[in-house]
């Protein structure tokens, strides 16, 4: 018989399963307590238990561990000193949708050379969110590969679904199991019904063809996920974090029966891809708040050691230190001042409003 399958595909190649990832890399008992606590503030906010503002904050992607940890170190210090007022959570992102190609990031290609060690990657990966927890900073990731969660997700307290895939029934159902709460991004051309019709969905309980901690394929039955919320991220070259578009993102959350529960992204649209834009964008939603704002309970800012971005070398000993590989970030003083005058002007705020 003709072959009917399988035509386009080159090889299959096995990886361990997440029970096995997990054995060579176990939960310590305190990376699971910031875990934990870090899900459970983040709750909190959302259902406004606790007054303050999380910022989610830290590199586009994660490409050098030895990097990352640096910042991971300066993030605790500062989530130290302005934890009466903002709890700072630290970007963690190691799968990057793409728009056509490019570096898939640290999970699928570690290397960096179109050599695709998943498998390295994925330890690589959890090795790093083991540490970064055990410093006591809690981790955000995107939520790009339905099978990853199950090698890393005890180690995350809060998930993001982009604006590429907040639309995808695959995504929705996946975060309607996940164990954080999960912001869903308006669509890539500003629109927040999508944003706001996965919150629906991954509240509901699922159905889905997936894989359990053994490798198996099997049917998952979720609960549904009642963490969900908005990020509005700009879209459709122009922001939407303007007093009226958070006005408008209200009255949409209120018709859908939805807690008011918004997170601004300082990056993308919103600041037109201009790193040097997000402090702007932050300071907005500051005045907003300071003015009497309800809604807003986070806000997102991409930020690394160094300014800017740098495009991938062949020559790999020549990257820049700290700097980002994929979208430009802000660089670490900047990002220190700008928190800083966040926490300043909303340390007499925050505790009224609730």
């Amino acid at each position: 018989m003709q072959q009917t399958e399988n035509l386009n595909i080159e090889a299959f190649e096995l990886l361990p399963t997440p029970e096995e990832i997990h054995a060579r890399l176990p939960l310590s008992e305190a990376a699971a307590q910031t875990v934990v606590e870090g899900r459970r503030t983040l709750e909190r906010i959302l259902d406004r238990k606790d007054p303050r503002l999380f910022v989610v904050v830290g590199p586009c992607s994660i490409h050098d561990p030895v990097a990352g940890l640096d910042y991971a170190r300066r993030l605790k210090a500062l989530a130290d000193e302005v934890a009466d007022t903002l709890f700072l959570v630290m970007r963690v992102y190691f799968e990057k949708p793409r728009t056509s190609t490019g570096w898939k990031g640290y999970i699928n290609d570690p290397r960096m050379d179109d050599s695709f060690h998943i498998e390295e990657g994925l330890q690589a990966a959890r090795r790093f969110l083991l540490q970064v927890n055990e410093l006591g900073v809690p981790a955000a990731t995107e939520a790009l590969d339905p099978i990853a969660p199950q090698y890393l997700g005890d180690l995350i307290a809060w998930t993001a679904i982009g604006a590429r895939t907040s639309e995808s029934q695959t995504h929705r159902e996946m975060s309607s199991g996940l164990s954080t709460p999960v912001g869903f991004k308006n669509g890539t051309d500003g629109s927040m019904d999508t944003g706001i019709n996965a919150i629906l969905s991954a509240a509901s309980p699922h159905s889905f063809l997936g894989l359990n901690n053994q490798g198996r394929s099997a049917v998952v039955r979720t609960r549904g996920n009642a963490y969900g919320h908005l990020v509005l991220r700009g879209g459709g070259d122009r922001p939407n974090y303007d007093t009226v578009s958070v006005a408008m993102a209200e009255l949409a959350l209120a018709k859908a029966k939805l807690p008011k529960n918004i997170v601004v992204d300082c990056s993308h649209a919103n600041s037109f891809k201009k790193p040097e834009l997000q402090p702007l964008v932050l300071k907005d939603c500051v005045n907003q708040l300071a003015s009497g704002n309800g809604s807003i309970v986070g806000v997102m800012i991409e930020s690394f050691l160094e300014a800017g971005n740098q495009p991938i070398p062949s020559d790999l000993s020549t990257l820049r230190y700290g700097c980002s590989v994929t979208d430009a970030c802000l660089d670490w003083a900047t990002t220190e001042t700008a928190i800083r005058e966040a926490r300043k002007a909303l340390q007499a705020v925050l505790p009224q409003r609730n």
